[in-house]
């Protein structure tokens, strides 16, 4: 069991950063102010004694974050430096997961605990096994090379879903450049690895969610000029329907990477257009934004963790920020 676990961890790296309650640069106060409050629902979600922390920093682009509850740490990409990182709950010390990764980009666990991850360079999803082994998930379909898969989620009938817009190959800081193969497809992969296309009518599809009942799959369109959060149906047998759009954002406004709480809100990786932007926006289930942490580096991607998974952990840029929130994370978010 421990030289398992020691495979599944990997090697420990050289350590990069730094106290386990790291402050930014000067002391706050209580209610701090990043949290800001865009309609009174959001209220509830926000601990007044909880303030953005800022973990570790000094990586290049930070995203794909999964939570590993039962060995207390976070996971993400650093996509250009081609390394997985890692960040200690017991420590708050940050090293070296994998390197080199691929130029990892999103990571989840299925539903026996097992890292799936989506690969750039290699242009597949890999499941990492107990023993440190790594499995191929996908790699083509219909004979022809996935473009770069980007993220990933699991439903609770064992099936991965991931989408794969072609950023990996349009150049080579986050990939190699070549010429896609295929269209820019969301992807379901059975129990029995039967890889199938779930919609191809999302432009350069990137985040991907689904509500805490499974009925409506969420994705990010980010061929949209401004981007586009969609939604879908989901039927009991895997099937998408009723396309539609969830949030229209607005100039400026760049959606990435999201997960879901037990309510149905959506928190957002966001960004890009300008600093103020720059964070996470929370969305609730009808569409409305509620919530916006800000933070000094756009985030793109972000996951529920901790022991109660009620802690924001949001990689942003070049850093890794928290925030204890007053909801959970759905399960396998």
């Amino acid at each position: 069991m421990q030289a398992s676990r020691r495979a599944l961890l990997g090697a420990a790296g050289a350590v990069l950063a730094t106290p386990a309650f790291a402050q930014r640069d000067a002391p706050g106060r209580y209610p701090d102010p990043a949290v800001q409050v865009l309609d009174p629902s959001f209220n509830r979600y926000r601990l007044v004694l909880a303030a953005v922390e800022r973990l570790a920093t000094g990586f290049r682009w930070s995203e794909g974050p999964v939570w590993l509850g039962d060995q207390r740490c976070l996971i993400w990409s650093d996509i250009p430096a081609n390394k997985m990182m890692r960040w200690s709950e017991t420590t708050g010390q940050v090293d070296v997961f994998r390197a080199p990764s691929n130029n990892s980009n999103g990571n989840t666990r299925d539903r026996q605990g097992r890292l799936l991850t989506c690969e750039h360079l290699t242009r597949r999803v890999t499941r990492t096994e107990p023993d440190g082994s790594i499995t191929v998930i996908a790699d083509r379909y219909d004979g022809k090379r996935l473009n770069s898969p980007n993220d990933i989620v699991v439903k609770s009938d064992g099936s991965i879903w991931f989408t794969d817009p072609p950023f990996g190959v349009l150049g080579f800081y986050e990939g190699e450049r070549a010429d896609p193969e295929l269209p820019t497809n969301v992807y379901r992969v059975t129990p029995d690895g039967r890889v199938s296309v779930a919609t191809g009518d999302v432009g350069r599809p990137n985040g991907l969610a689904f509500s805490p009942d499974e009925r409506i799959l969420y994705v990010v369109e980010a061929a949209a000029t401004p981007r586009v959060i969609r939604a879908f149906d989901v039927g009991d047998d895997g099937r998408l329907s009723n396309s539609r759009v969830f949030y229209q954002c607005k100039e400026g406004e760049t959606p990435d990477g999201f997960r879901v709480d037990v309510d149905g809100n959506l928190w957002c990786g966001w960004g890009m257009g300008s600093a103020e932007l720059d964070g996470v926006r929370v969305i609730n289930k009808d569409g409305v934004p509620i919530g916006h942490i800000r933070l000094p580096e756009r985030c793109g991607n972000l996951a529920f963790g901790g022991r109660f998974r009620n802690r924001l952990f949001m990689p942003a840029s070049q850093s890794l920020y928290s925030l204890y929130v007053n909801t959970q994370g759905t399960p396998y978010g």
